[in-house]
């Protein structure tokens, strides 16, 4: 596809993921009744269900966010006990974060209610059309990550 062709397509792409994130995010602090999580505490839980044990910057550079920002998310999913600092052998001033049990079960039945939902999406989507997409916006993320747009 031509360049400008190609940007004028990517931006239907940004047009539709705003809206998207924001309507998640609702559904997630719907559901912060239930748990009792907040949407950044949820997105540290997942990175350390997914990842294990990180280091709060390792965090912030992940979600492209402030390293205070994920701390205050630690201190919170702390405060609840789904997380816990231990000692990191590879650096002794920034400790790991790693989850808890009860952290544990907490993201696993986020992630148990949010499959149920994601399985309503239907519209014969196939495995195809899912990796099209993933590939798409892993592609624009690569591109942010790595170019000034001053």
């Amino acid at each position: 596809m031509p360049p400008d062709e190609l940007g004028h397509r990517l931006t239907e792409v940004f047009d539709l993921v705003g809206p998207l994130y924001r309507r998640v995010q609702r559904k997630v602090e719907q559901g912060e009744a239930v748990e009792g999580l907040s949407v950044g505490v949820r997105a540290v839980l997942d990175l350390l269900h997914k990842n294990g044990p990180l280091t709060v910057p390792q965090m912030g550079r992940a979600q492209a966010i402030s390293r205070q920002f994920v701390q205050r998310m630690v201190n919170d999913a702390a405060g609840h006990g789904w997380v816990e600092s231990v000692p990191n052998p590879a650096h002794q001033r920034s400790s790991l974060i790693r989850l808890t049990e009860p952290g544990r079960a907490v993201i696993a039945s986020v992630l148990a209610r949010e499959h149920l939902l994601l399985r309503q999406v239907g519209g014969g989507l196939t495995d195809a059309d899912v990796r099209a997409c993933v590939q798409v916006l892993g592609r624009m993320l690569d591109l942010f990550d790595h170019v000034d747009v001053n």
